[in-house]
């Protein structure tokens, strides 16, 4: 497959939209990436199906002990207090600039986009999110759009669990053009 062995981080927090870190895992895996769910501590962290505690899901890698330089791409479910957390996370947040620096792929989601404002991530950008966030985005310097899915460089961006079958496509359609332009 196109994208066997390139590794992804999904790094989430508590209380995530369960369908946003699920639905993007499952196809990851199933196109043949190597995936890791990073939070900032270990054990297990809790998916929400909106306002309902939904599922824990086993952390494979603490962030403390993580380094974004292991991973090739990097995943951000929304959910409102994940991101909300993570953003506060100075760890998180340079994590999240190193992908930011080194213009590997990055996927968001929803809420996701709070991460990326703290990292400066942004600014330039064209990028879709749950509207609630488009005033924040804007502040940031982004263009938000409402899209089903937007790519711009190396960001594919959606606003909800709705648009996860396009989403998922998108991503995995950055990776293998990644790959493909590091193989060349």
């Amino acid at each position: 497959m196109a994208i066997d062995g390139i590794r992804i981080a999904i790094l989430v927090s508590d209380r995530f939209e369960q369908a946003e870190l699920e639905s993007p895992l499952n196809a990851l895996r199933a196109a043949g990436a190597a995936v890791s769910i990073v939070a900032p501590h270990g054990g297990e962290v809790l998916g929400m199906n909106h306002n309902d505690p939904g599922d824990s899901f086993k952390v494979d890698k603490k962030l403390v002990d993580t380094k974004p330089e292991e991973f090739d791409a990097l995943v951000l479910p929304g959910g409102v207090a994940n991101p909300d957390q993570l953003r506060t996370m100075p760890k998180a947040v340079s994590f999240v600039e190193h992908f930011v620096t080194k213009k590997k792929p990055i996927a968001v989601i929803c809420h996701g986009p709070w991460t990326l404002i703290e990292a400066d991530a942004v600014r330039g950008r064209t990028i879709t999110s749950w509207p609630s966030l488009q005033t924040d985005l804007r502040n940031a310097g982004a263009h938000w759009v409402d899209q089903e899915v937007v790519t711009d460089g190396n960001m594919v961006s959606s606003r909800k669990p709705d648009d996860l079958p396009a989403f998922n496509k998108a991503f995995i359609a950055l990776l293998e053009q990644s790959r493909a332009r590091h193989a060349a």
